[in-house]
Parts: C-alpha cells; sequence; structure tokens
C-alpha cells in the first residue's frame, strides 16, 4: 500500500547514514510546511463552498478541525490547532513558513513561533515574523527553548498589553488531568497560576525538609499532595470511586489477564487482586457485585436498549465500560457523552448497537453537515464508521474486556472500589 520513497543502503558508511539522516529531517519539515499550504486551501475552499450554499457565517467551518486531524490520524481535539497553524503560517507568517520549508526550523519550532503570536494583531504577528524568522541563518542551532522565548520576548515588546491581557486569562484554563505512566504509576497533572503552583510546591518542599523517616524527598512530597488531596494517609486503601473490569478466574487467581481501570488502562492481574483485597479489607470501603455479560467471541458486553431519548443510566454506564475512551478514531478523551450514532431525531434508537461514547468536542463536530455515523455488531464486536463531509471513511472497534476470549465471568469493581462483580457471558 504505501511505497518507500526513500532508499536505505545496507552497505552505507556512518557518515552518509547521518546525512540521510539530515536530509530525512529537512523532508519532515518541507512536508509539514506542504501540508500547511494544502490545509489551508483546504479552509479556503470549505469556507466558499458554504458561503455560495448559503450557511451562515457562524456556522461556516463547523467539523472541518476534526477533518484536518482525522486525516493526520491525529486525536480530534488536535485539529484547531493544526488548522489556526496552518492558516497563520500561509496567510500571516511567509518567513516562518519558509524557515519550515527549508528544513531551518522543525515543524515543533514553528508552532512555538506560532503559539506565541496568537495574542498579536495581524499587523504585529507580521512584524514578529520578519524579525525572528527573515533571516534563516542565525535560526540554525537553536532548541526549542531559545525559540520560544525569542518569540515571547518580540511579542512582549510589540504589545505589551496583549502578552499582559493573554497572561491573565491563562487563569482559566487551569485545570487537572491524569495520565498512565510506566509501572502502573499515574502523572497527575494541575495547571494553576504561578504564584498559586509556586506555593504549593514551596509547601510540599517544606514537608520534605522536615521529614527523617528514611523516605526520599520525591517520595514524600508525593505522599503529602495525596494525603492533602485525599484526606487519608497514603498507605491506606483508596477510597475514592474506581472502576476496574476484571474476569472472574482473574479474581479468583486461575489465570492472569490484566485488568483495566477507567482512567488508567490495563493493569497487571496481582495488582488488580491487590486493590480488590485492599477494598474488602477496609471496612470503610463498601463493596458489591453486580453480573453484566460479555459476548463468547468478541468479549464486548452484550446489548441493552431502552425507549428513552435520553440514555439511562444503566445503559449509559454500559456504554461507558464498553467503549472506555470516545470512539472517535484516534481520540483517546475521557467519555463525557453518550451519542446517538444515528440521531434521535432521524429515528436512531437509544440502544447499545446505536449508542457511543463520545467526547464533548467530537459529540459536537458530527453535527456538523455531512457527517454520518453508522454503528454494526459482527459476532459481538460494535463497529463505528465514520463519514466525513468530503467522503473520507474511518472505522473504531470497540476494545474487548479483559479475560480469555471464551465464555468467562468478568468482574467488575466500582464505587469507592465499591465491587461491582459483572459477568460477561453470552449464550
Amino acid at each position: 500500500m504505501f511505497e518507500c520513497l526513500f532508499d536505505v543502503d545496507p552497505e552505507a558508511g556512518e557518515a552518509a547514514l547521518r546525512d540521510q539522516v539530515e536530509q530525512l529531517e529537512r523532508l519532515k519539515s518541507a512536508a509539514a510546511a506542504a501540508q500547511a499550504r494544502v490545509t489551508a486551501l483546504w479552509a479556503a475552499k470549505r469556507r466558499a463552498a458554504e458561503q455560495a450554499a448559503g450557511v451562515s457565517a457562524r456556522r461556516r467551518g463547523m467539523g472541518l478541525a476534526s477533518e484536518v486531524a482525522l486525516a493526520r490520524h491525529d486525536a480530534p481535539t488536535c485539529g484547531n490547532r493544526h488548522l489556526g497553524f496552518a492558516q497563520a503560517l500561509v496567510h500571516e507568517m511567509p518567513h516562518t513558513l519558509a524557515a519550515l520549508e527549508s528544513g531551518v526550523l522543525s515543524e515543533w519550532r514553528a508552532t512555538l513561533i506560532v503559539k506565541q503570536s496568537a495574542c498579536l494583531s495581524v499587523k504585529h504577528r507580521r512584524a514578529l515574523d520578519a524579525e525572528l524568522c527573515a533571516d534563516v541563518f542565525k535560526l540554525a542551532g537553536w532548541g526549542n527553548d531559545r525559540v520560544e522565548a525569542e518569540a515571547k520576548r518580540i511579542a512582549a515588546r510589540l504589545d505589551a498589553a496583549a502578552v499582559v491581557a493573554r497572561t491573565a486569562k491563562a487563569a482559566a484554563d487551569r485545570g487537572v488531568w491524569i495520565r498512565p505512566a510506566p509501572d502502573t504509576m499515574t502523572y497527575l497533572t494541575i495547571l494553576l497560576p504561578v504564584q498559586q503552583g509556586v506555593a504549593a510546591y514551596a509547601a510540599l518542599r517544606r514537608e520534605a525538609d522536615v521529614s527523617c523517616d528514611g523516605r526520599s524527598r520525591g517520595q514524600v512530597m508525593a505522599d503529602t499532595a495525596y494525603q492533602r488531596l485525599t484526606g487519608r494517609p497514603a498507605e491506606q486503601p483508596v477510597p475514592v470511586a474506581l472502576n476496574l473490569v476484571m474476569a472472574d478466574t482473574t479474581l479468583a487467581g486461575d489465570d492472569h489477564e490484566p485488568a483495566w481501570l477507567a482512567g488508567f488502562g490495563p493493569i497487571p492481574a496481582g495488582f488488580a487482586r491487590r486493590l480488590t483485597g485492599d477494598a474488602v479489607a477496609d471496612k470503610a470501603v463498601k463493596a458489591t457485585l453486580r453480573r453484566l455479560y460479555r459476548h463468547p467471541k468478541s468479549g464486548q458486553l452484550v446489548a441493552m436498549e431502552s425507549k428513552a431519548r435520553i440514555f439511562p443510566k444503566a445503559l449509559a454506564a454500559f456504554i461507558r465500560l464498553r467503549d472506555q475512551r470516545c470512539r472517535t478514531p484516534f481520540c483517546d478523551a475521557p467519555i463525557r457523552h453518550h451519542d446517538h450514532a444515528t440521531p434521535d431525531r432521524d429515528g436512531g434508537p437509544t440502544s447499545a448497537l446505536n449508542g457511543l461514547g463520545k467526547c464533548e468536542a467530537c459529540n459536537y463536530a458530527k453535527e456538523a453537515p455531512g457527517w454520518t455515523v453508522t454503528t454494526t455488531d459482527t459476532d459481538g464486536e460494535h463497529h463505528a464508521e465514520y463519514r466525513t463531509p468530503t467522503g473520507a471513511v474511518y472505522h473504531s472497534t470497540a476494545p474487548p474486556l479483559p479475560g480469555p476470549p471464551i465464555r468467562r465471568q468478568v468482574s467488575l469493581i466500582e464505587g469507592r472500589l465499591s465491587i461491582d462483580l459483572v459477568t460477561f457471558d453470552a449464550a
């Protein structure tokens, strides 16, 4: 399907191989510049077509960012960044585009320049572009931090008020995120205004400075952060709501199939058993067991259906467990909405087959004109086909639940590790 565009000579010397690596790096930059030109042209044609069709100015371009991201095999939430980057380079920052095209700038360094200029007027953005990138030779050897710092310095000089306003507005973007780390660890990221973040870090450091119990500084700071957030010592079992899905055979120790922890992903069987054991041992944690069923071939949940337009709580939980993450291809965002693939207004049923777990952005994007989503069930596998306004087709399949691919009982542990034991066993 794909043809190699660059031959690799097994007999080449190290110097020749280094040259090839450099050539390929320049090629990546040139491809990114061409991709930006194509993206900007696509956006212009879409706007012109929708204007000719009488689409209101407010709705023009709706859903295009998600199309761009899908075409790049990227999460749809990245679409606005890709689209904005392309339009800024092509229409307002010709010197940065030329530096990218020639391979002097990487795509990420060009992105940093565009990002730092985003708060400026078009006039000032063009001035920054010319001052920073007109002489491409001075950019040679600059790293990411140097490029970003220079762009930030020029932006502050051109329009200090705009930079200050952007800084003040940034506080509205504060938030908390979690993502998996190796060895069943997690990264918990808290984005705060600088004064709050520095104060929080200083408080954790102070606690570490007075600790003499053999733990490292990092361990004391991490344990202190956990204790102050949850109100419980780090060594006590987890009291917060978790959803853990595992085969009953794994729970009983008959096999070592990984379990699945909501918000994290797969975890080793032994660690999952330890979590359940901690939950049972802790009298403060309520443990309950609930049974569901999975298909014997695909390992996916068996369908449920409702007459209501809004997904009932049980059916919504069913879809959330089945899909795990947003079902739009390449999107890894958490599920926020339970969506009808075929809209309710078009007669789409409120069912597991027609239901999809979606993030908020992807749910709204598919409401743009020209988008269609079709769901099918093949031997218990839930498939979704996404068709964009340009006719591109993308597919996603719900992931199989933990456990061997045969009739097995499956356990769901949920609640404050409230243990909901779920059986997935379709007849």
